[in-house]
């Protein structure tokens, strides 16, 4: 008897589940605002890139009216940094020069590679669901450019309110990038058509641009990422739901 009533609840877990072997993939396209986290600090304010590719989902599970499926996308991403150079009152820094307000920008160009657990709530195969998707996301940097307006030798650094300025000379040491990625969203499915798809996702970096020794200068670098993306996925295979 004490083994039926421990195998008991095992029999009715299985029942719960219901099996999905669902494979989609397609194409993905956003925007992605980002910063880096630098210590000592610098002021910033946020950079905009764009960034898109290929999507991929396997649907696994009905868990009661959970949908549980593995989510990964293969991306071009323009991130980095843009700075706010003011002074103490929040007004731009004129350069003597030029005569204009200074300003500097960094973009890195990655591949980025998120995987998701991706569990969704609403209509599975007809209509509209939400979801909520968190894992780990890799990249590996492609390129970069700068973006200033003033000579290196002329920097007004008399009216900055913060004056850190060693980041200009360092171009990115390592080029491996990984973190952590959550985000919101919801789906529309049409039938014979495919899923749309629009979300948005924070990304925290656990990985530094530069190095972060103790002979570094920096002892932090992590990239953060704000992202709304639309994407659009067709069916490879499908289950056959009664």
């Amino acid at each position: 008897m004490a083994a039926v009533l421990m195998l008991l609840p095992l029999s009715l877990f299985a029942q719960v589940g219901e099996h999905r072997n669902d494979f989609s993939m397609g194409v993905n396209g956003g925007y992605a605002l980002s910063n880096v986290g630098f210590l000592p600090k610098v002021t910033q304010g946020w950079h905009g890139g764009m960034t898109g590719g290929l999507s991929f989902r396997y649907v696994s599970e009905k868990y009661f009216k959970t949908i549980c499926s593995i989510y990964g996308e293969v991306n071009y991403a323009q991130v980095g940094w843009k700075e706010k150079i003011v002074t103490l009152k929040d007004q731009p820094v004129i350069n003597a020069t030029t005569g204009l307000a200074e300003k500097y920008s960094r973009t890195i160009n990655y591949v980025q590679v998120p995987i998701f657990a991706h569990l969704a709530w609403g209509k599975e195969q007809k209509g509209m669901n939400f979801f909520f998707e968190a894992g780990p996301q890799f990249g590996f940097m492609l390129s970069e450019s700068t973006q200033m307006n003033f000579d290196l030798t002329q920097i007004n650094l008399v009216d900055r309110a913060n004056s850190e300025t060693t980041q200009y000379k360092m171009p990115v040491e390592n080029k491996f990038d990984y973190g952590i990625v959550a985000g919101l969203g919801m789906e529309y499915s049409v039938p014979k058509v495919g899923h749309f798809l629009l979300d948005a996702r924070y990304y925290y970096g656990l990985a530094n641009i530069y190095g972060n020794s103790k002979r570094d200068y920096f002892a932090t670098s992590n990239l953060t990422n704000i992202v709304v993306k639309v994407s659009y996925l067709f069916d490879i295979s499908k289950t056959n739901i009664k």
